[in-house]
């Protein structure tokens, strides 16, 4: 498929304080393919800059704005665990109600494509509640009407939490020190990777608009900022 044109398309991102969000709005914004990009936040993020394209908008993600931006292409990377959600129906709320809703308001102001951050493990049938919740949303943004869907499952993420503001996860800081010295010898499948893998593989993705639902695999995406 040809390239986007430059300044042709409008993108919208939600998730922007977390790792994968964060590299995702740092990519899009340097992106020529897109003439603006709206960040929808809960709370203004430190550390980023004021730049011509860039739109940030304060929101409440149970009371979405309306009217809703125009968008062309939304990226949502939204989520957190049970343990900082601090219960079962608050992680639901955040990864499955917020996400699902924020997708379909999109839609309706005019998005074609859309790529999500979900989980590796992520599948609407899985006896593990973290992973079903995550499946759940999969089928529901798949139903919503985009011409083009796509659905990251990374594994552990690599990144700097802290830097963000936000809880620094045990299970990554301990799958990275442990995996560290063989990580080499750890299957692609289930090696932990970079938040900006995920965010230019997703970014790829989206850009290619290839019909349907398609799903990333964390080994596909390893090593996608590089290329």
């Amino acid at each position: 498929m040809p390239p986007t044109p430059a300044n042709s398309r409008t993108a919208l991102l939600a998730g922007a304080t977390g790792l994968v969000g964060r590299a995702l709005l740092t990519q899009l914004l340097a992106d020529p393919a897109y003439r603006s990009v709206t960040v929808f936040v809960r709370r203004a993020p430190p550390g980023i800059a004021a730049q011509p394209k860039l739109r940030l908008q304060t929101v409440d993600f149970a009371r979405l704005p309306e009217p809703f931006p125009a968008v062309d292409d939304v990226y949502i990377a939204l989520g957190t665990t049970i343990k900082v959600a601090g219960s079962k129906p608050a992680f639901r709320r955040v990864d499955f109600d917020f996400v699902v809703a924020l997708a379909t308001a999109a839609r309706a102001a005019g998005a074609t494509r859309i790529g999500v951050v979900a989980a590796l493990g992520g599948d609407s049938k899985s006896r593990v509640f973290y992973n079903r919740v995550k499946g759940e949303m999969q089928v529901a943004i798949g139903e919503l009407g985009y011409s083009s869907v796509v659905i990251a499952q990374p594994s552990l993420l690599v990144g700097d939490r802290a830097a963000l503001g936000q809880p620094v996860r045990s299970v990554e800081v301990f799958a990275a020190r442990l995996l560290g010295p063989v990580i080499g010898l750890v299957p692609k499948s289930v090696r932990p990777i970079a938040a900006s893998d995920v965010a230019a593989a997703l970014r790829h993705a989206v850009a290619s608009a290839q019909p349907g639902v398609s799903i990333l695999k964390s080994a596909q995406m390893q090593h996608a900022g590089a290329s």
